[in-house]
């Protein structure tokens, strides 16, 4: 069963391919990890005033939306802010296939800074290409050879990896 590619996964491209296949296949370990647990908090005590959690077709979950048509995406930290642009600048390309244009922000409560994030033609053509390497990805019948990063010890897929 194909999957469509969520913002998540997107991310994930980024971070980890491995993480990635992981993921797509159904293999989650975000459970128990305390990062994950952390920002589960920090998402449910900010913000608090507006309507989070906007999903869209089950391929995009946008944290919030303010006024003037700006999406909102809260991260923890900007350890991995290269990931983060690349996921607000699928949804903003997901958007934008249907007719929605809107402006994005990465925010970051606990550093008390955001990003303003855009989407040019150019990241236009990087996304399609990301997405048909995510496909390529997850279509694989394992998953892709670990590559020791120093994320590696926060990741939730830690011990599975290191198995």
């Amino acid at each position: 069963m194909k999957k469509d590619i969520t913002g998540m996964m997107v991310y994930y491209y980024v971070v980890c391919k491995r993480k990635l296949w992981y993921f797509y296949h159904e293999i989650q370990m975000e459970q128990s990890n305390e990062n994950v647990a952390i920002g589960k908090v920090i998402d449910e005590e900010t913000y608090r005033r507006d309507d989070k959690h906007i999903n869209i077709d089950n391929v995009i979950n946008i944290d919030f939306i303010r006024s003037k048509g700006i999406l909102h995406e809260v991260k923890k930290s900007n350890k991995i802010e290269e990931a983060s642009i690349l996921q607000v600048k699928y949804y903003l390309y997901y958007l934008k296939e249907r007719d929605v244009l809107v402006k994005a922000k990465i925010d970051y409560p606990l550093l008390k800074e955001c990003v303003d994030v855009e989407l040019s033609e150019e990241d236009e053509r990087h996304i399609r290409l990301v997405l048909q390497e995510i496909e390529q990805i997850v279509n694989e019948s394992v998953p892709p050879v670990m590559k020791k990063q120093r994320i590696c010890r926060s990741c939730a897929y830690h011990d599975l990896c290191y198995i």
